[in-house]
Parts: structure tokens; C-alpha cells; sequence
């Protein structure tokens, strides 16, 4: 899976649960949240003020292994 800002959190958890914790470490406790599952990756970097590029180079990575 390849992510971008415009991908969705929903569709990533449900890719791969255990990507919960890189969302977690930057403040989204809210995953549970239906509206925060069908948000792209910029918007809810944007509402929580966080680099979405760090978070974005972080799921590939993890992605990647």
C-alpha cells in the first residue's frame, strides 16, 4: 500500500491495523471516530496541527518492510 496525504485513515487501518500507533503517537486517540475514518491523512494533520509529510514518510516506511 502506498500512502499519500489523500489517502483515507479508514482504508489504512483496515489495510493494517497495527498502524494505529503512528497515528496515536501524534495525538489522533479519535480512530474509533467514524468521521475521522473516512478523513484523508491532510485533513486530520491539519485539524491536530502535525506534519502530515512525517506522518506520510512514516507509514511507507512502515509500508516498505
Amino acid at each position: 500500500m502506498e500512502i499519500t496525504k489523500d489517502s483515507i485513515i479508514g482504508d489504512i487501518l483496515d489495510f493494517d491495523p497495527a498502524t494505529a500507533i503512528y497515528f496515536i503517537e501524534i495525538g489522533m486517540h479519535c480512530l474509533g471516530c467514524p468521521a475521522s475514518r473516512g478523513e484523508s491523512l491532510e485533513e486530520a494533520c491539519i485539524v491536530h496541527g502535525t506534519d502530515v509529510d512525517a506522518l506520510v514518510a512514516k507509514l511507507n516506511a512502515h509500508f516498505a518492510k
